[in-house]
């Protein structure tokens, strides 16, 4: 027996002295990070956001297997807060529709969540009507055409369902209950909310493709009304990212359970106290890039070397070698070498301990 097909359902319950003391430690680093970012700049909270909302589409999409280009994700939602990075480069309309719905979900959390709120975000994730090569229904219910709506693995063949969630045609009904809840008024705190809407959306399973997504935008949205904000400085998604076996291990066995979600929420708590302690270090990053920056910007760089400086800042993946500069850049062997050399000179760059050819490059924080 499915949760949902127990006599009581959607009356989930949980054992709120048992998560008392994670609710407190969680509500308390989460005062404790926002009361920190209150206390810097408006550029470093800007910047902070930025790495923040980046990591959050990034890392939700990887949850489903789809990788998507950080670098065209940063761009996108810069370009959308305002916030100025130098060139752009142009962005997939896959990764424009999810950073619409991350974007909407926290800047516009105190808005209702609607059936048409929801069918928007579904569409601006699926914006061709397609889930890669399969033609699938789009900002409206699932109706179970090609079969009951369950979450399989395993090969063709001897495929292993993990969950079958309600039939369609009970999914009006469930949505609605479930919508009445989410922007209801209540006594419940916001964050045993967020944990809560994240397990009930993703149980009813409403949409053909792109559930997971969506239960985390509601997550989010819920997590921002738990503040009183529409700044996001931690990422629950790259946490659920660093954890996804346990996330869906724990997902299947709560939804194969009674109506008490104690442990789905004791491990949401945790989770979020984790993706805040996280949040320490983006903060540190971002206070070492701009003071990177108040060093670098008393030398005259070049565009080249501005461009490949805050790759190195945003978290370049692997190590920089020159013929890689060569390419990212767009310029020739040589000219990199040059610029490689003048920031190595000035101390804004040093080389890696390893020589000969496998020589590259390293960001200097901090003067030498």
């Amino acid at each position: 027996m499915y949760i949902w097909e127990q006599p009581n359902w959607p009356h989930l319950i949980w054992d709120g002295g048992a998560l008392a003391a994670p609710l407190a430690a969680a509500r308390h680093e989460q005062g404790k990070l926002l009361g920190k970012m209150e206390a810097v700049g408006f550029e470093l909270r800007e910047e902070a956001m930025l790495q923040t909302l980046t990591q959050d589409v990034v890392k939700t999409s990887e949850i489903e297997g789809e990788n998507l280009d950080t670098q065209q994700v940063r761009s996108s939602i810069a370009r959308r807060l305002g916030i100025n990075i130098g060139a752009l480069p142009p962005v997939d309309r896959n990764v424009e529709g999810i950073v619409d719905v991350m974007l909407d979900a926290t800047g516009q959390y105190q808005d209702p969540v609607t059936a048409e709120r929801l069918f928007a975000w579904h569409g601006a994730l699926f914006p061709t009507g397609r889930s890669g090569l399969s033609k699938i229904r789009v900002g409206d219910w699932r109706d179970d055409t090609i079969g009951p709506m369950q979450v399989v693995s395993g090969a063709y063949g001897r495929e292993r369902v993990h969950f079958s969630a309600p039939p369609a045609d009970r999914v009006p009904r469930e949505m609605e209950r479930f919508l009445d809840w989410l922007n209801a008024p209540t006594d419940l705190d916001p964050v045993i909310k967020a944990a809560t809407a994240h397990f009930w959306f993703v149980t009813i399973h409403p949409f053909e493709d792109g559930n997971g997504r969506i239960a985390r935008a509601i997550a989010d949205l819920a997590l921002a009304r738990s503040e009183g904000i529409p700044h996001r400085y931690y990422s629950m998604s790259a946490q659920i990212q660093k954890e996804r076996k346990a996330y869906y291990d724990l997902l299947e066995k709560t939804q194969k359970g009674d109506l008490d979600i104690t442990p789905w929420i004791g491990w949401f708590l945790i989770s979020l106290l984790h993706a805040i302690e996280d949040a320490e270090t983006t903060v540190a990053n971002v206070l070492a890039k701009t003071r990177f920056w108040d060093r670098g910007s008393q030398f005259a760089l070049n565009e080249r070397q501005i461009k490949m400086l805050n790759r190195l800042l945003d978290g370049f993946e692997g190590k920089l070698t020159s013929s890689k500069w060569a390419k990212i850049a767009d310029c020739s062997q040589d000219t990199a070498g040059r610029d490689i050399t003048a920031l190595v000179d000035l101390g804004l760059l040093r080389r890696g301990e390893e020589g000969g050819r496998s020589t590259h490059y390293e960001i200097q924080l901090r003067d030498v």
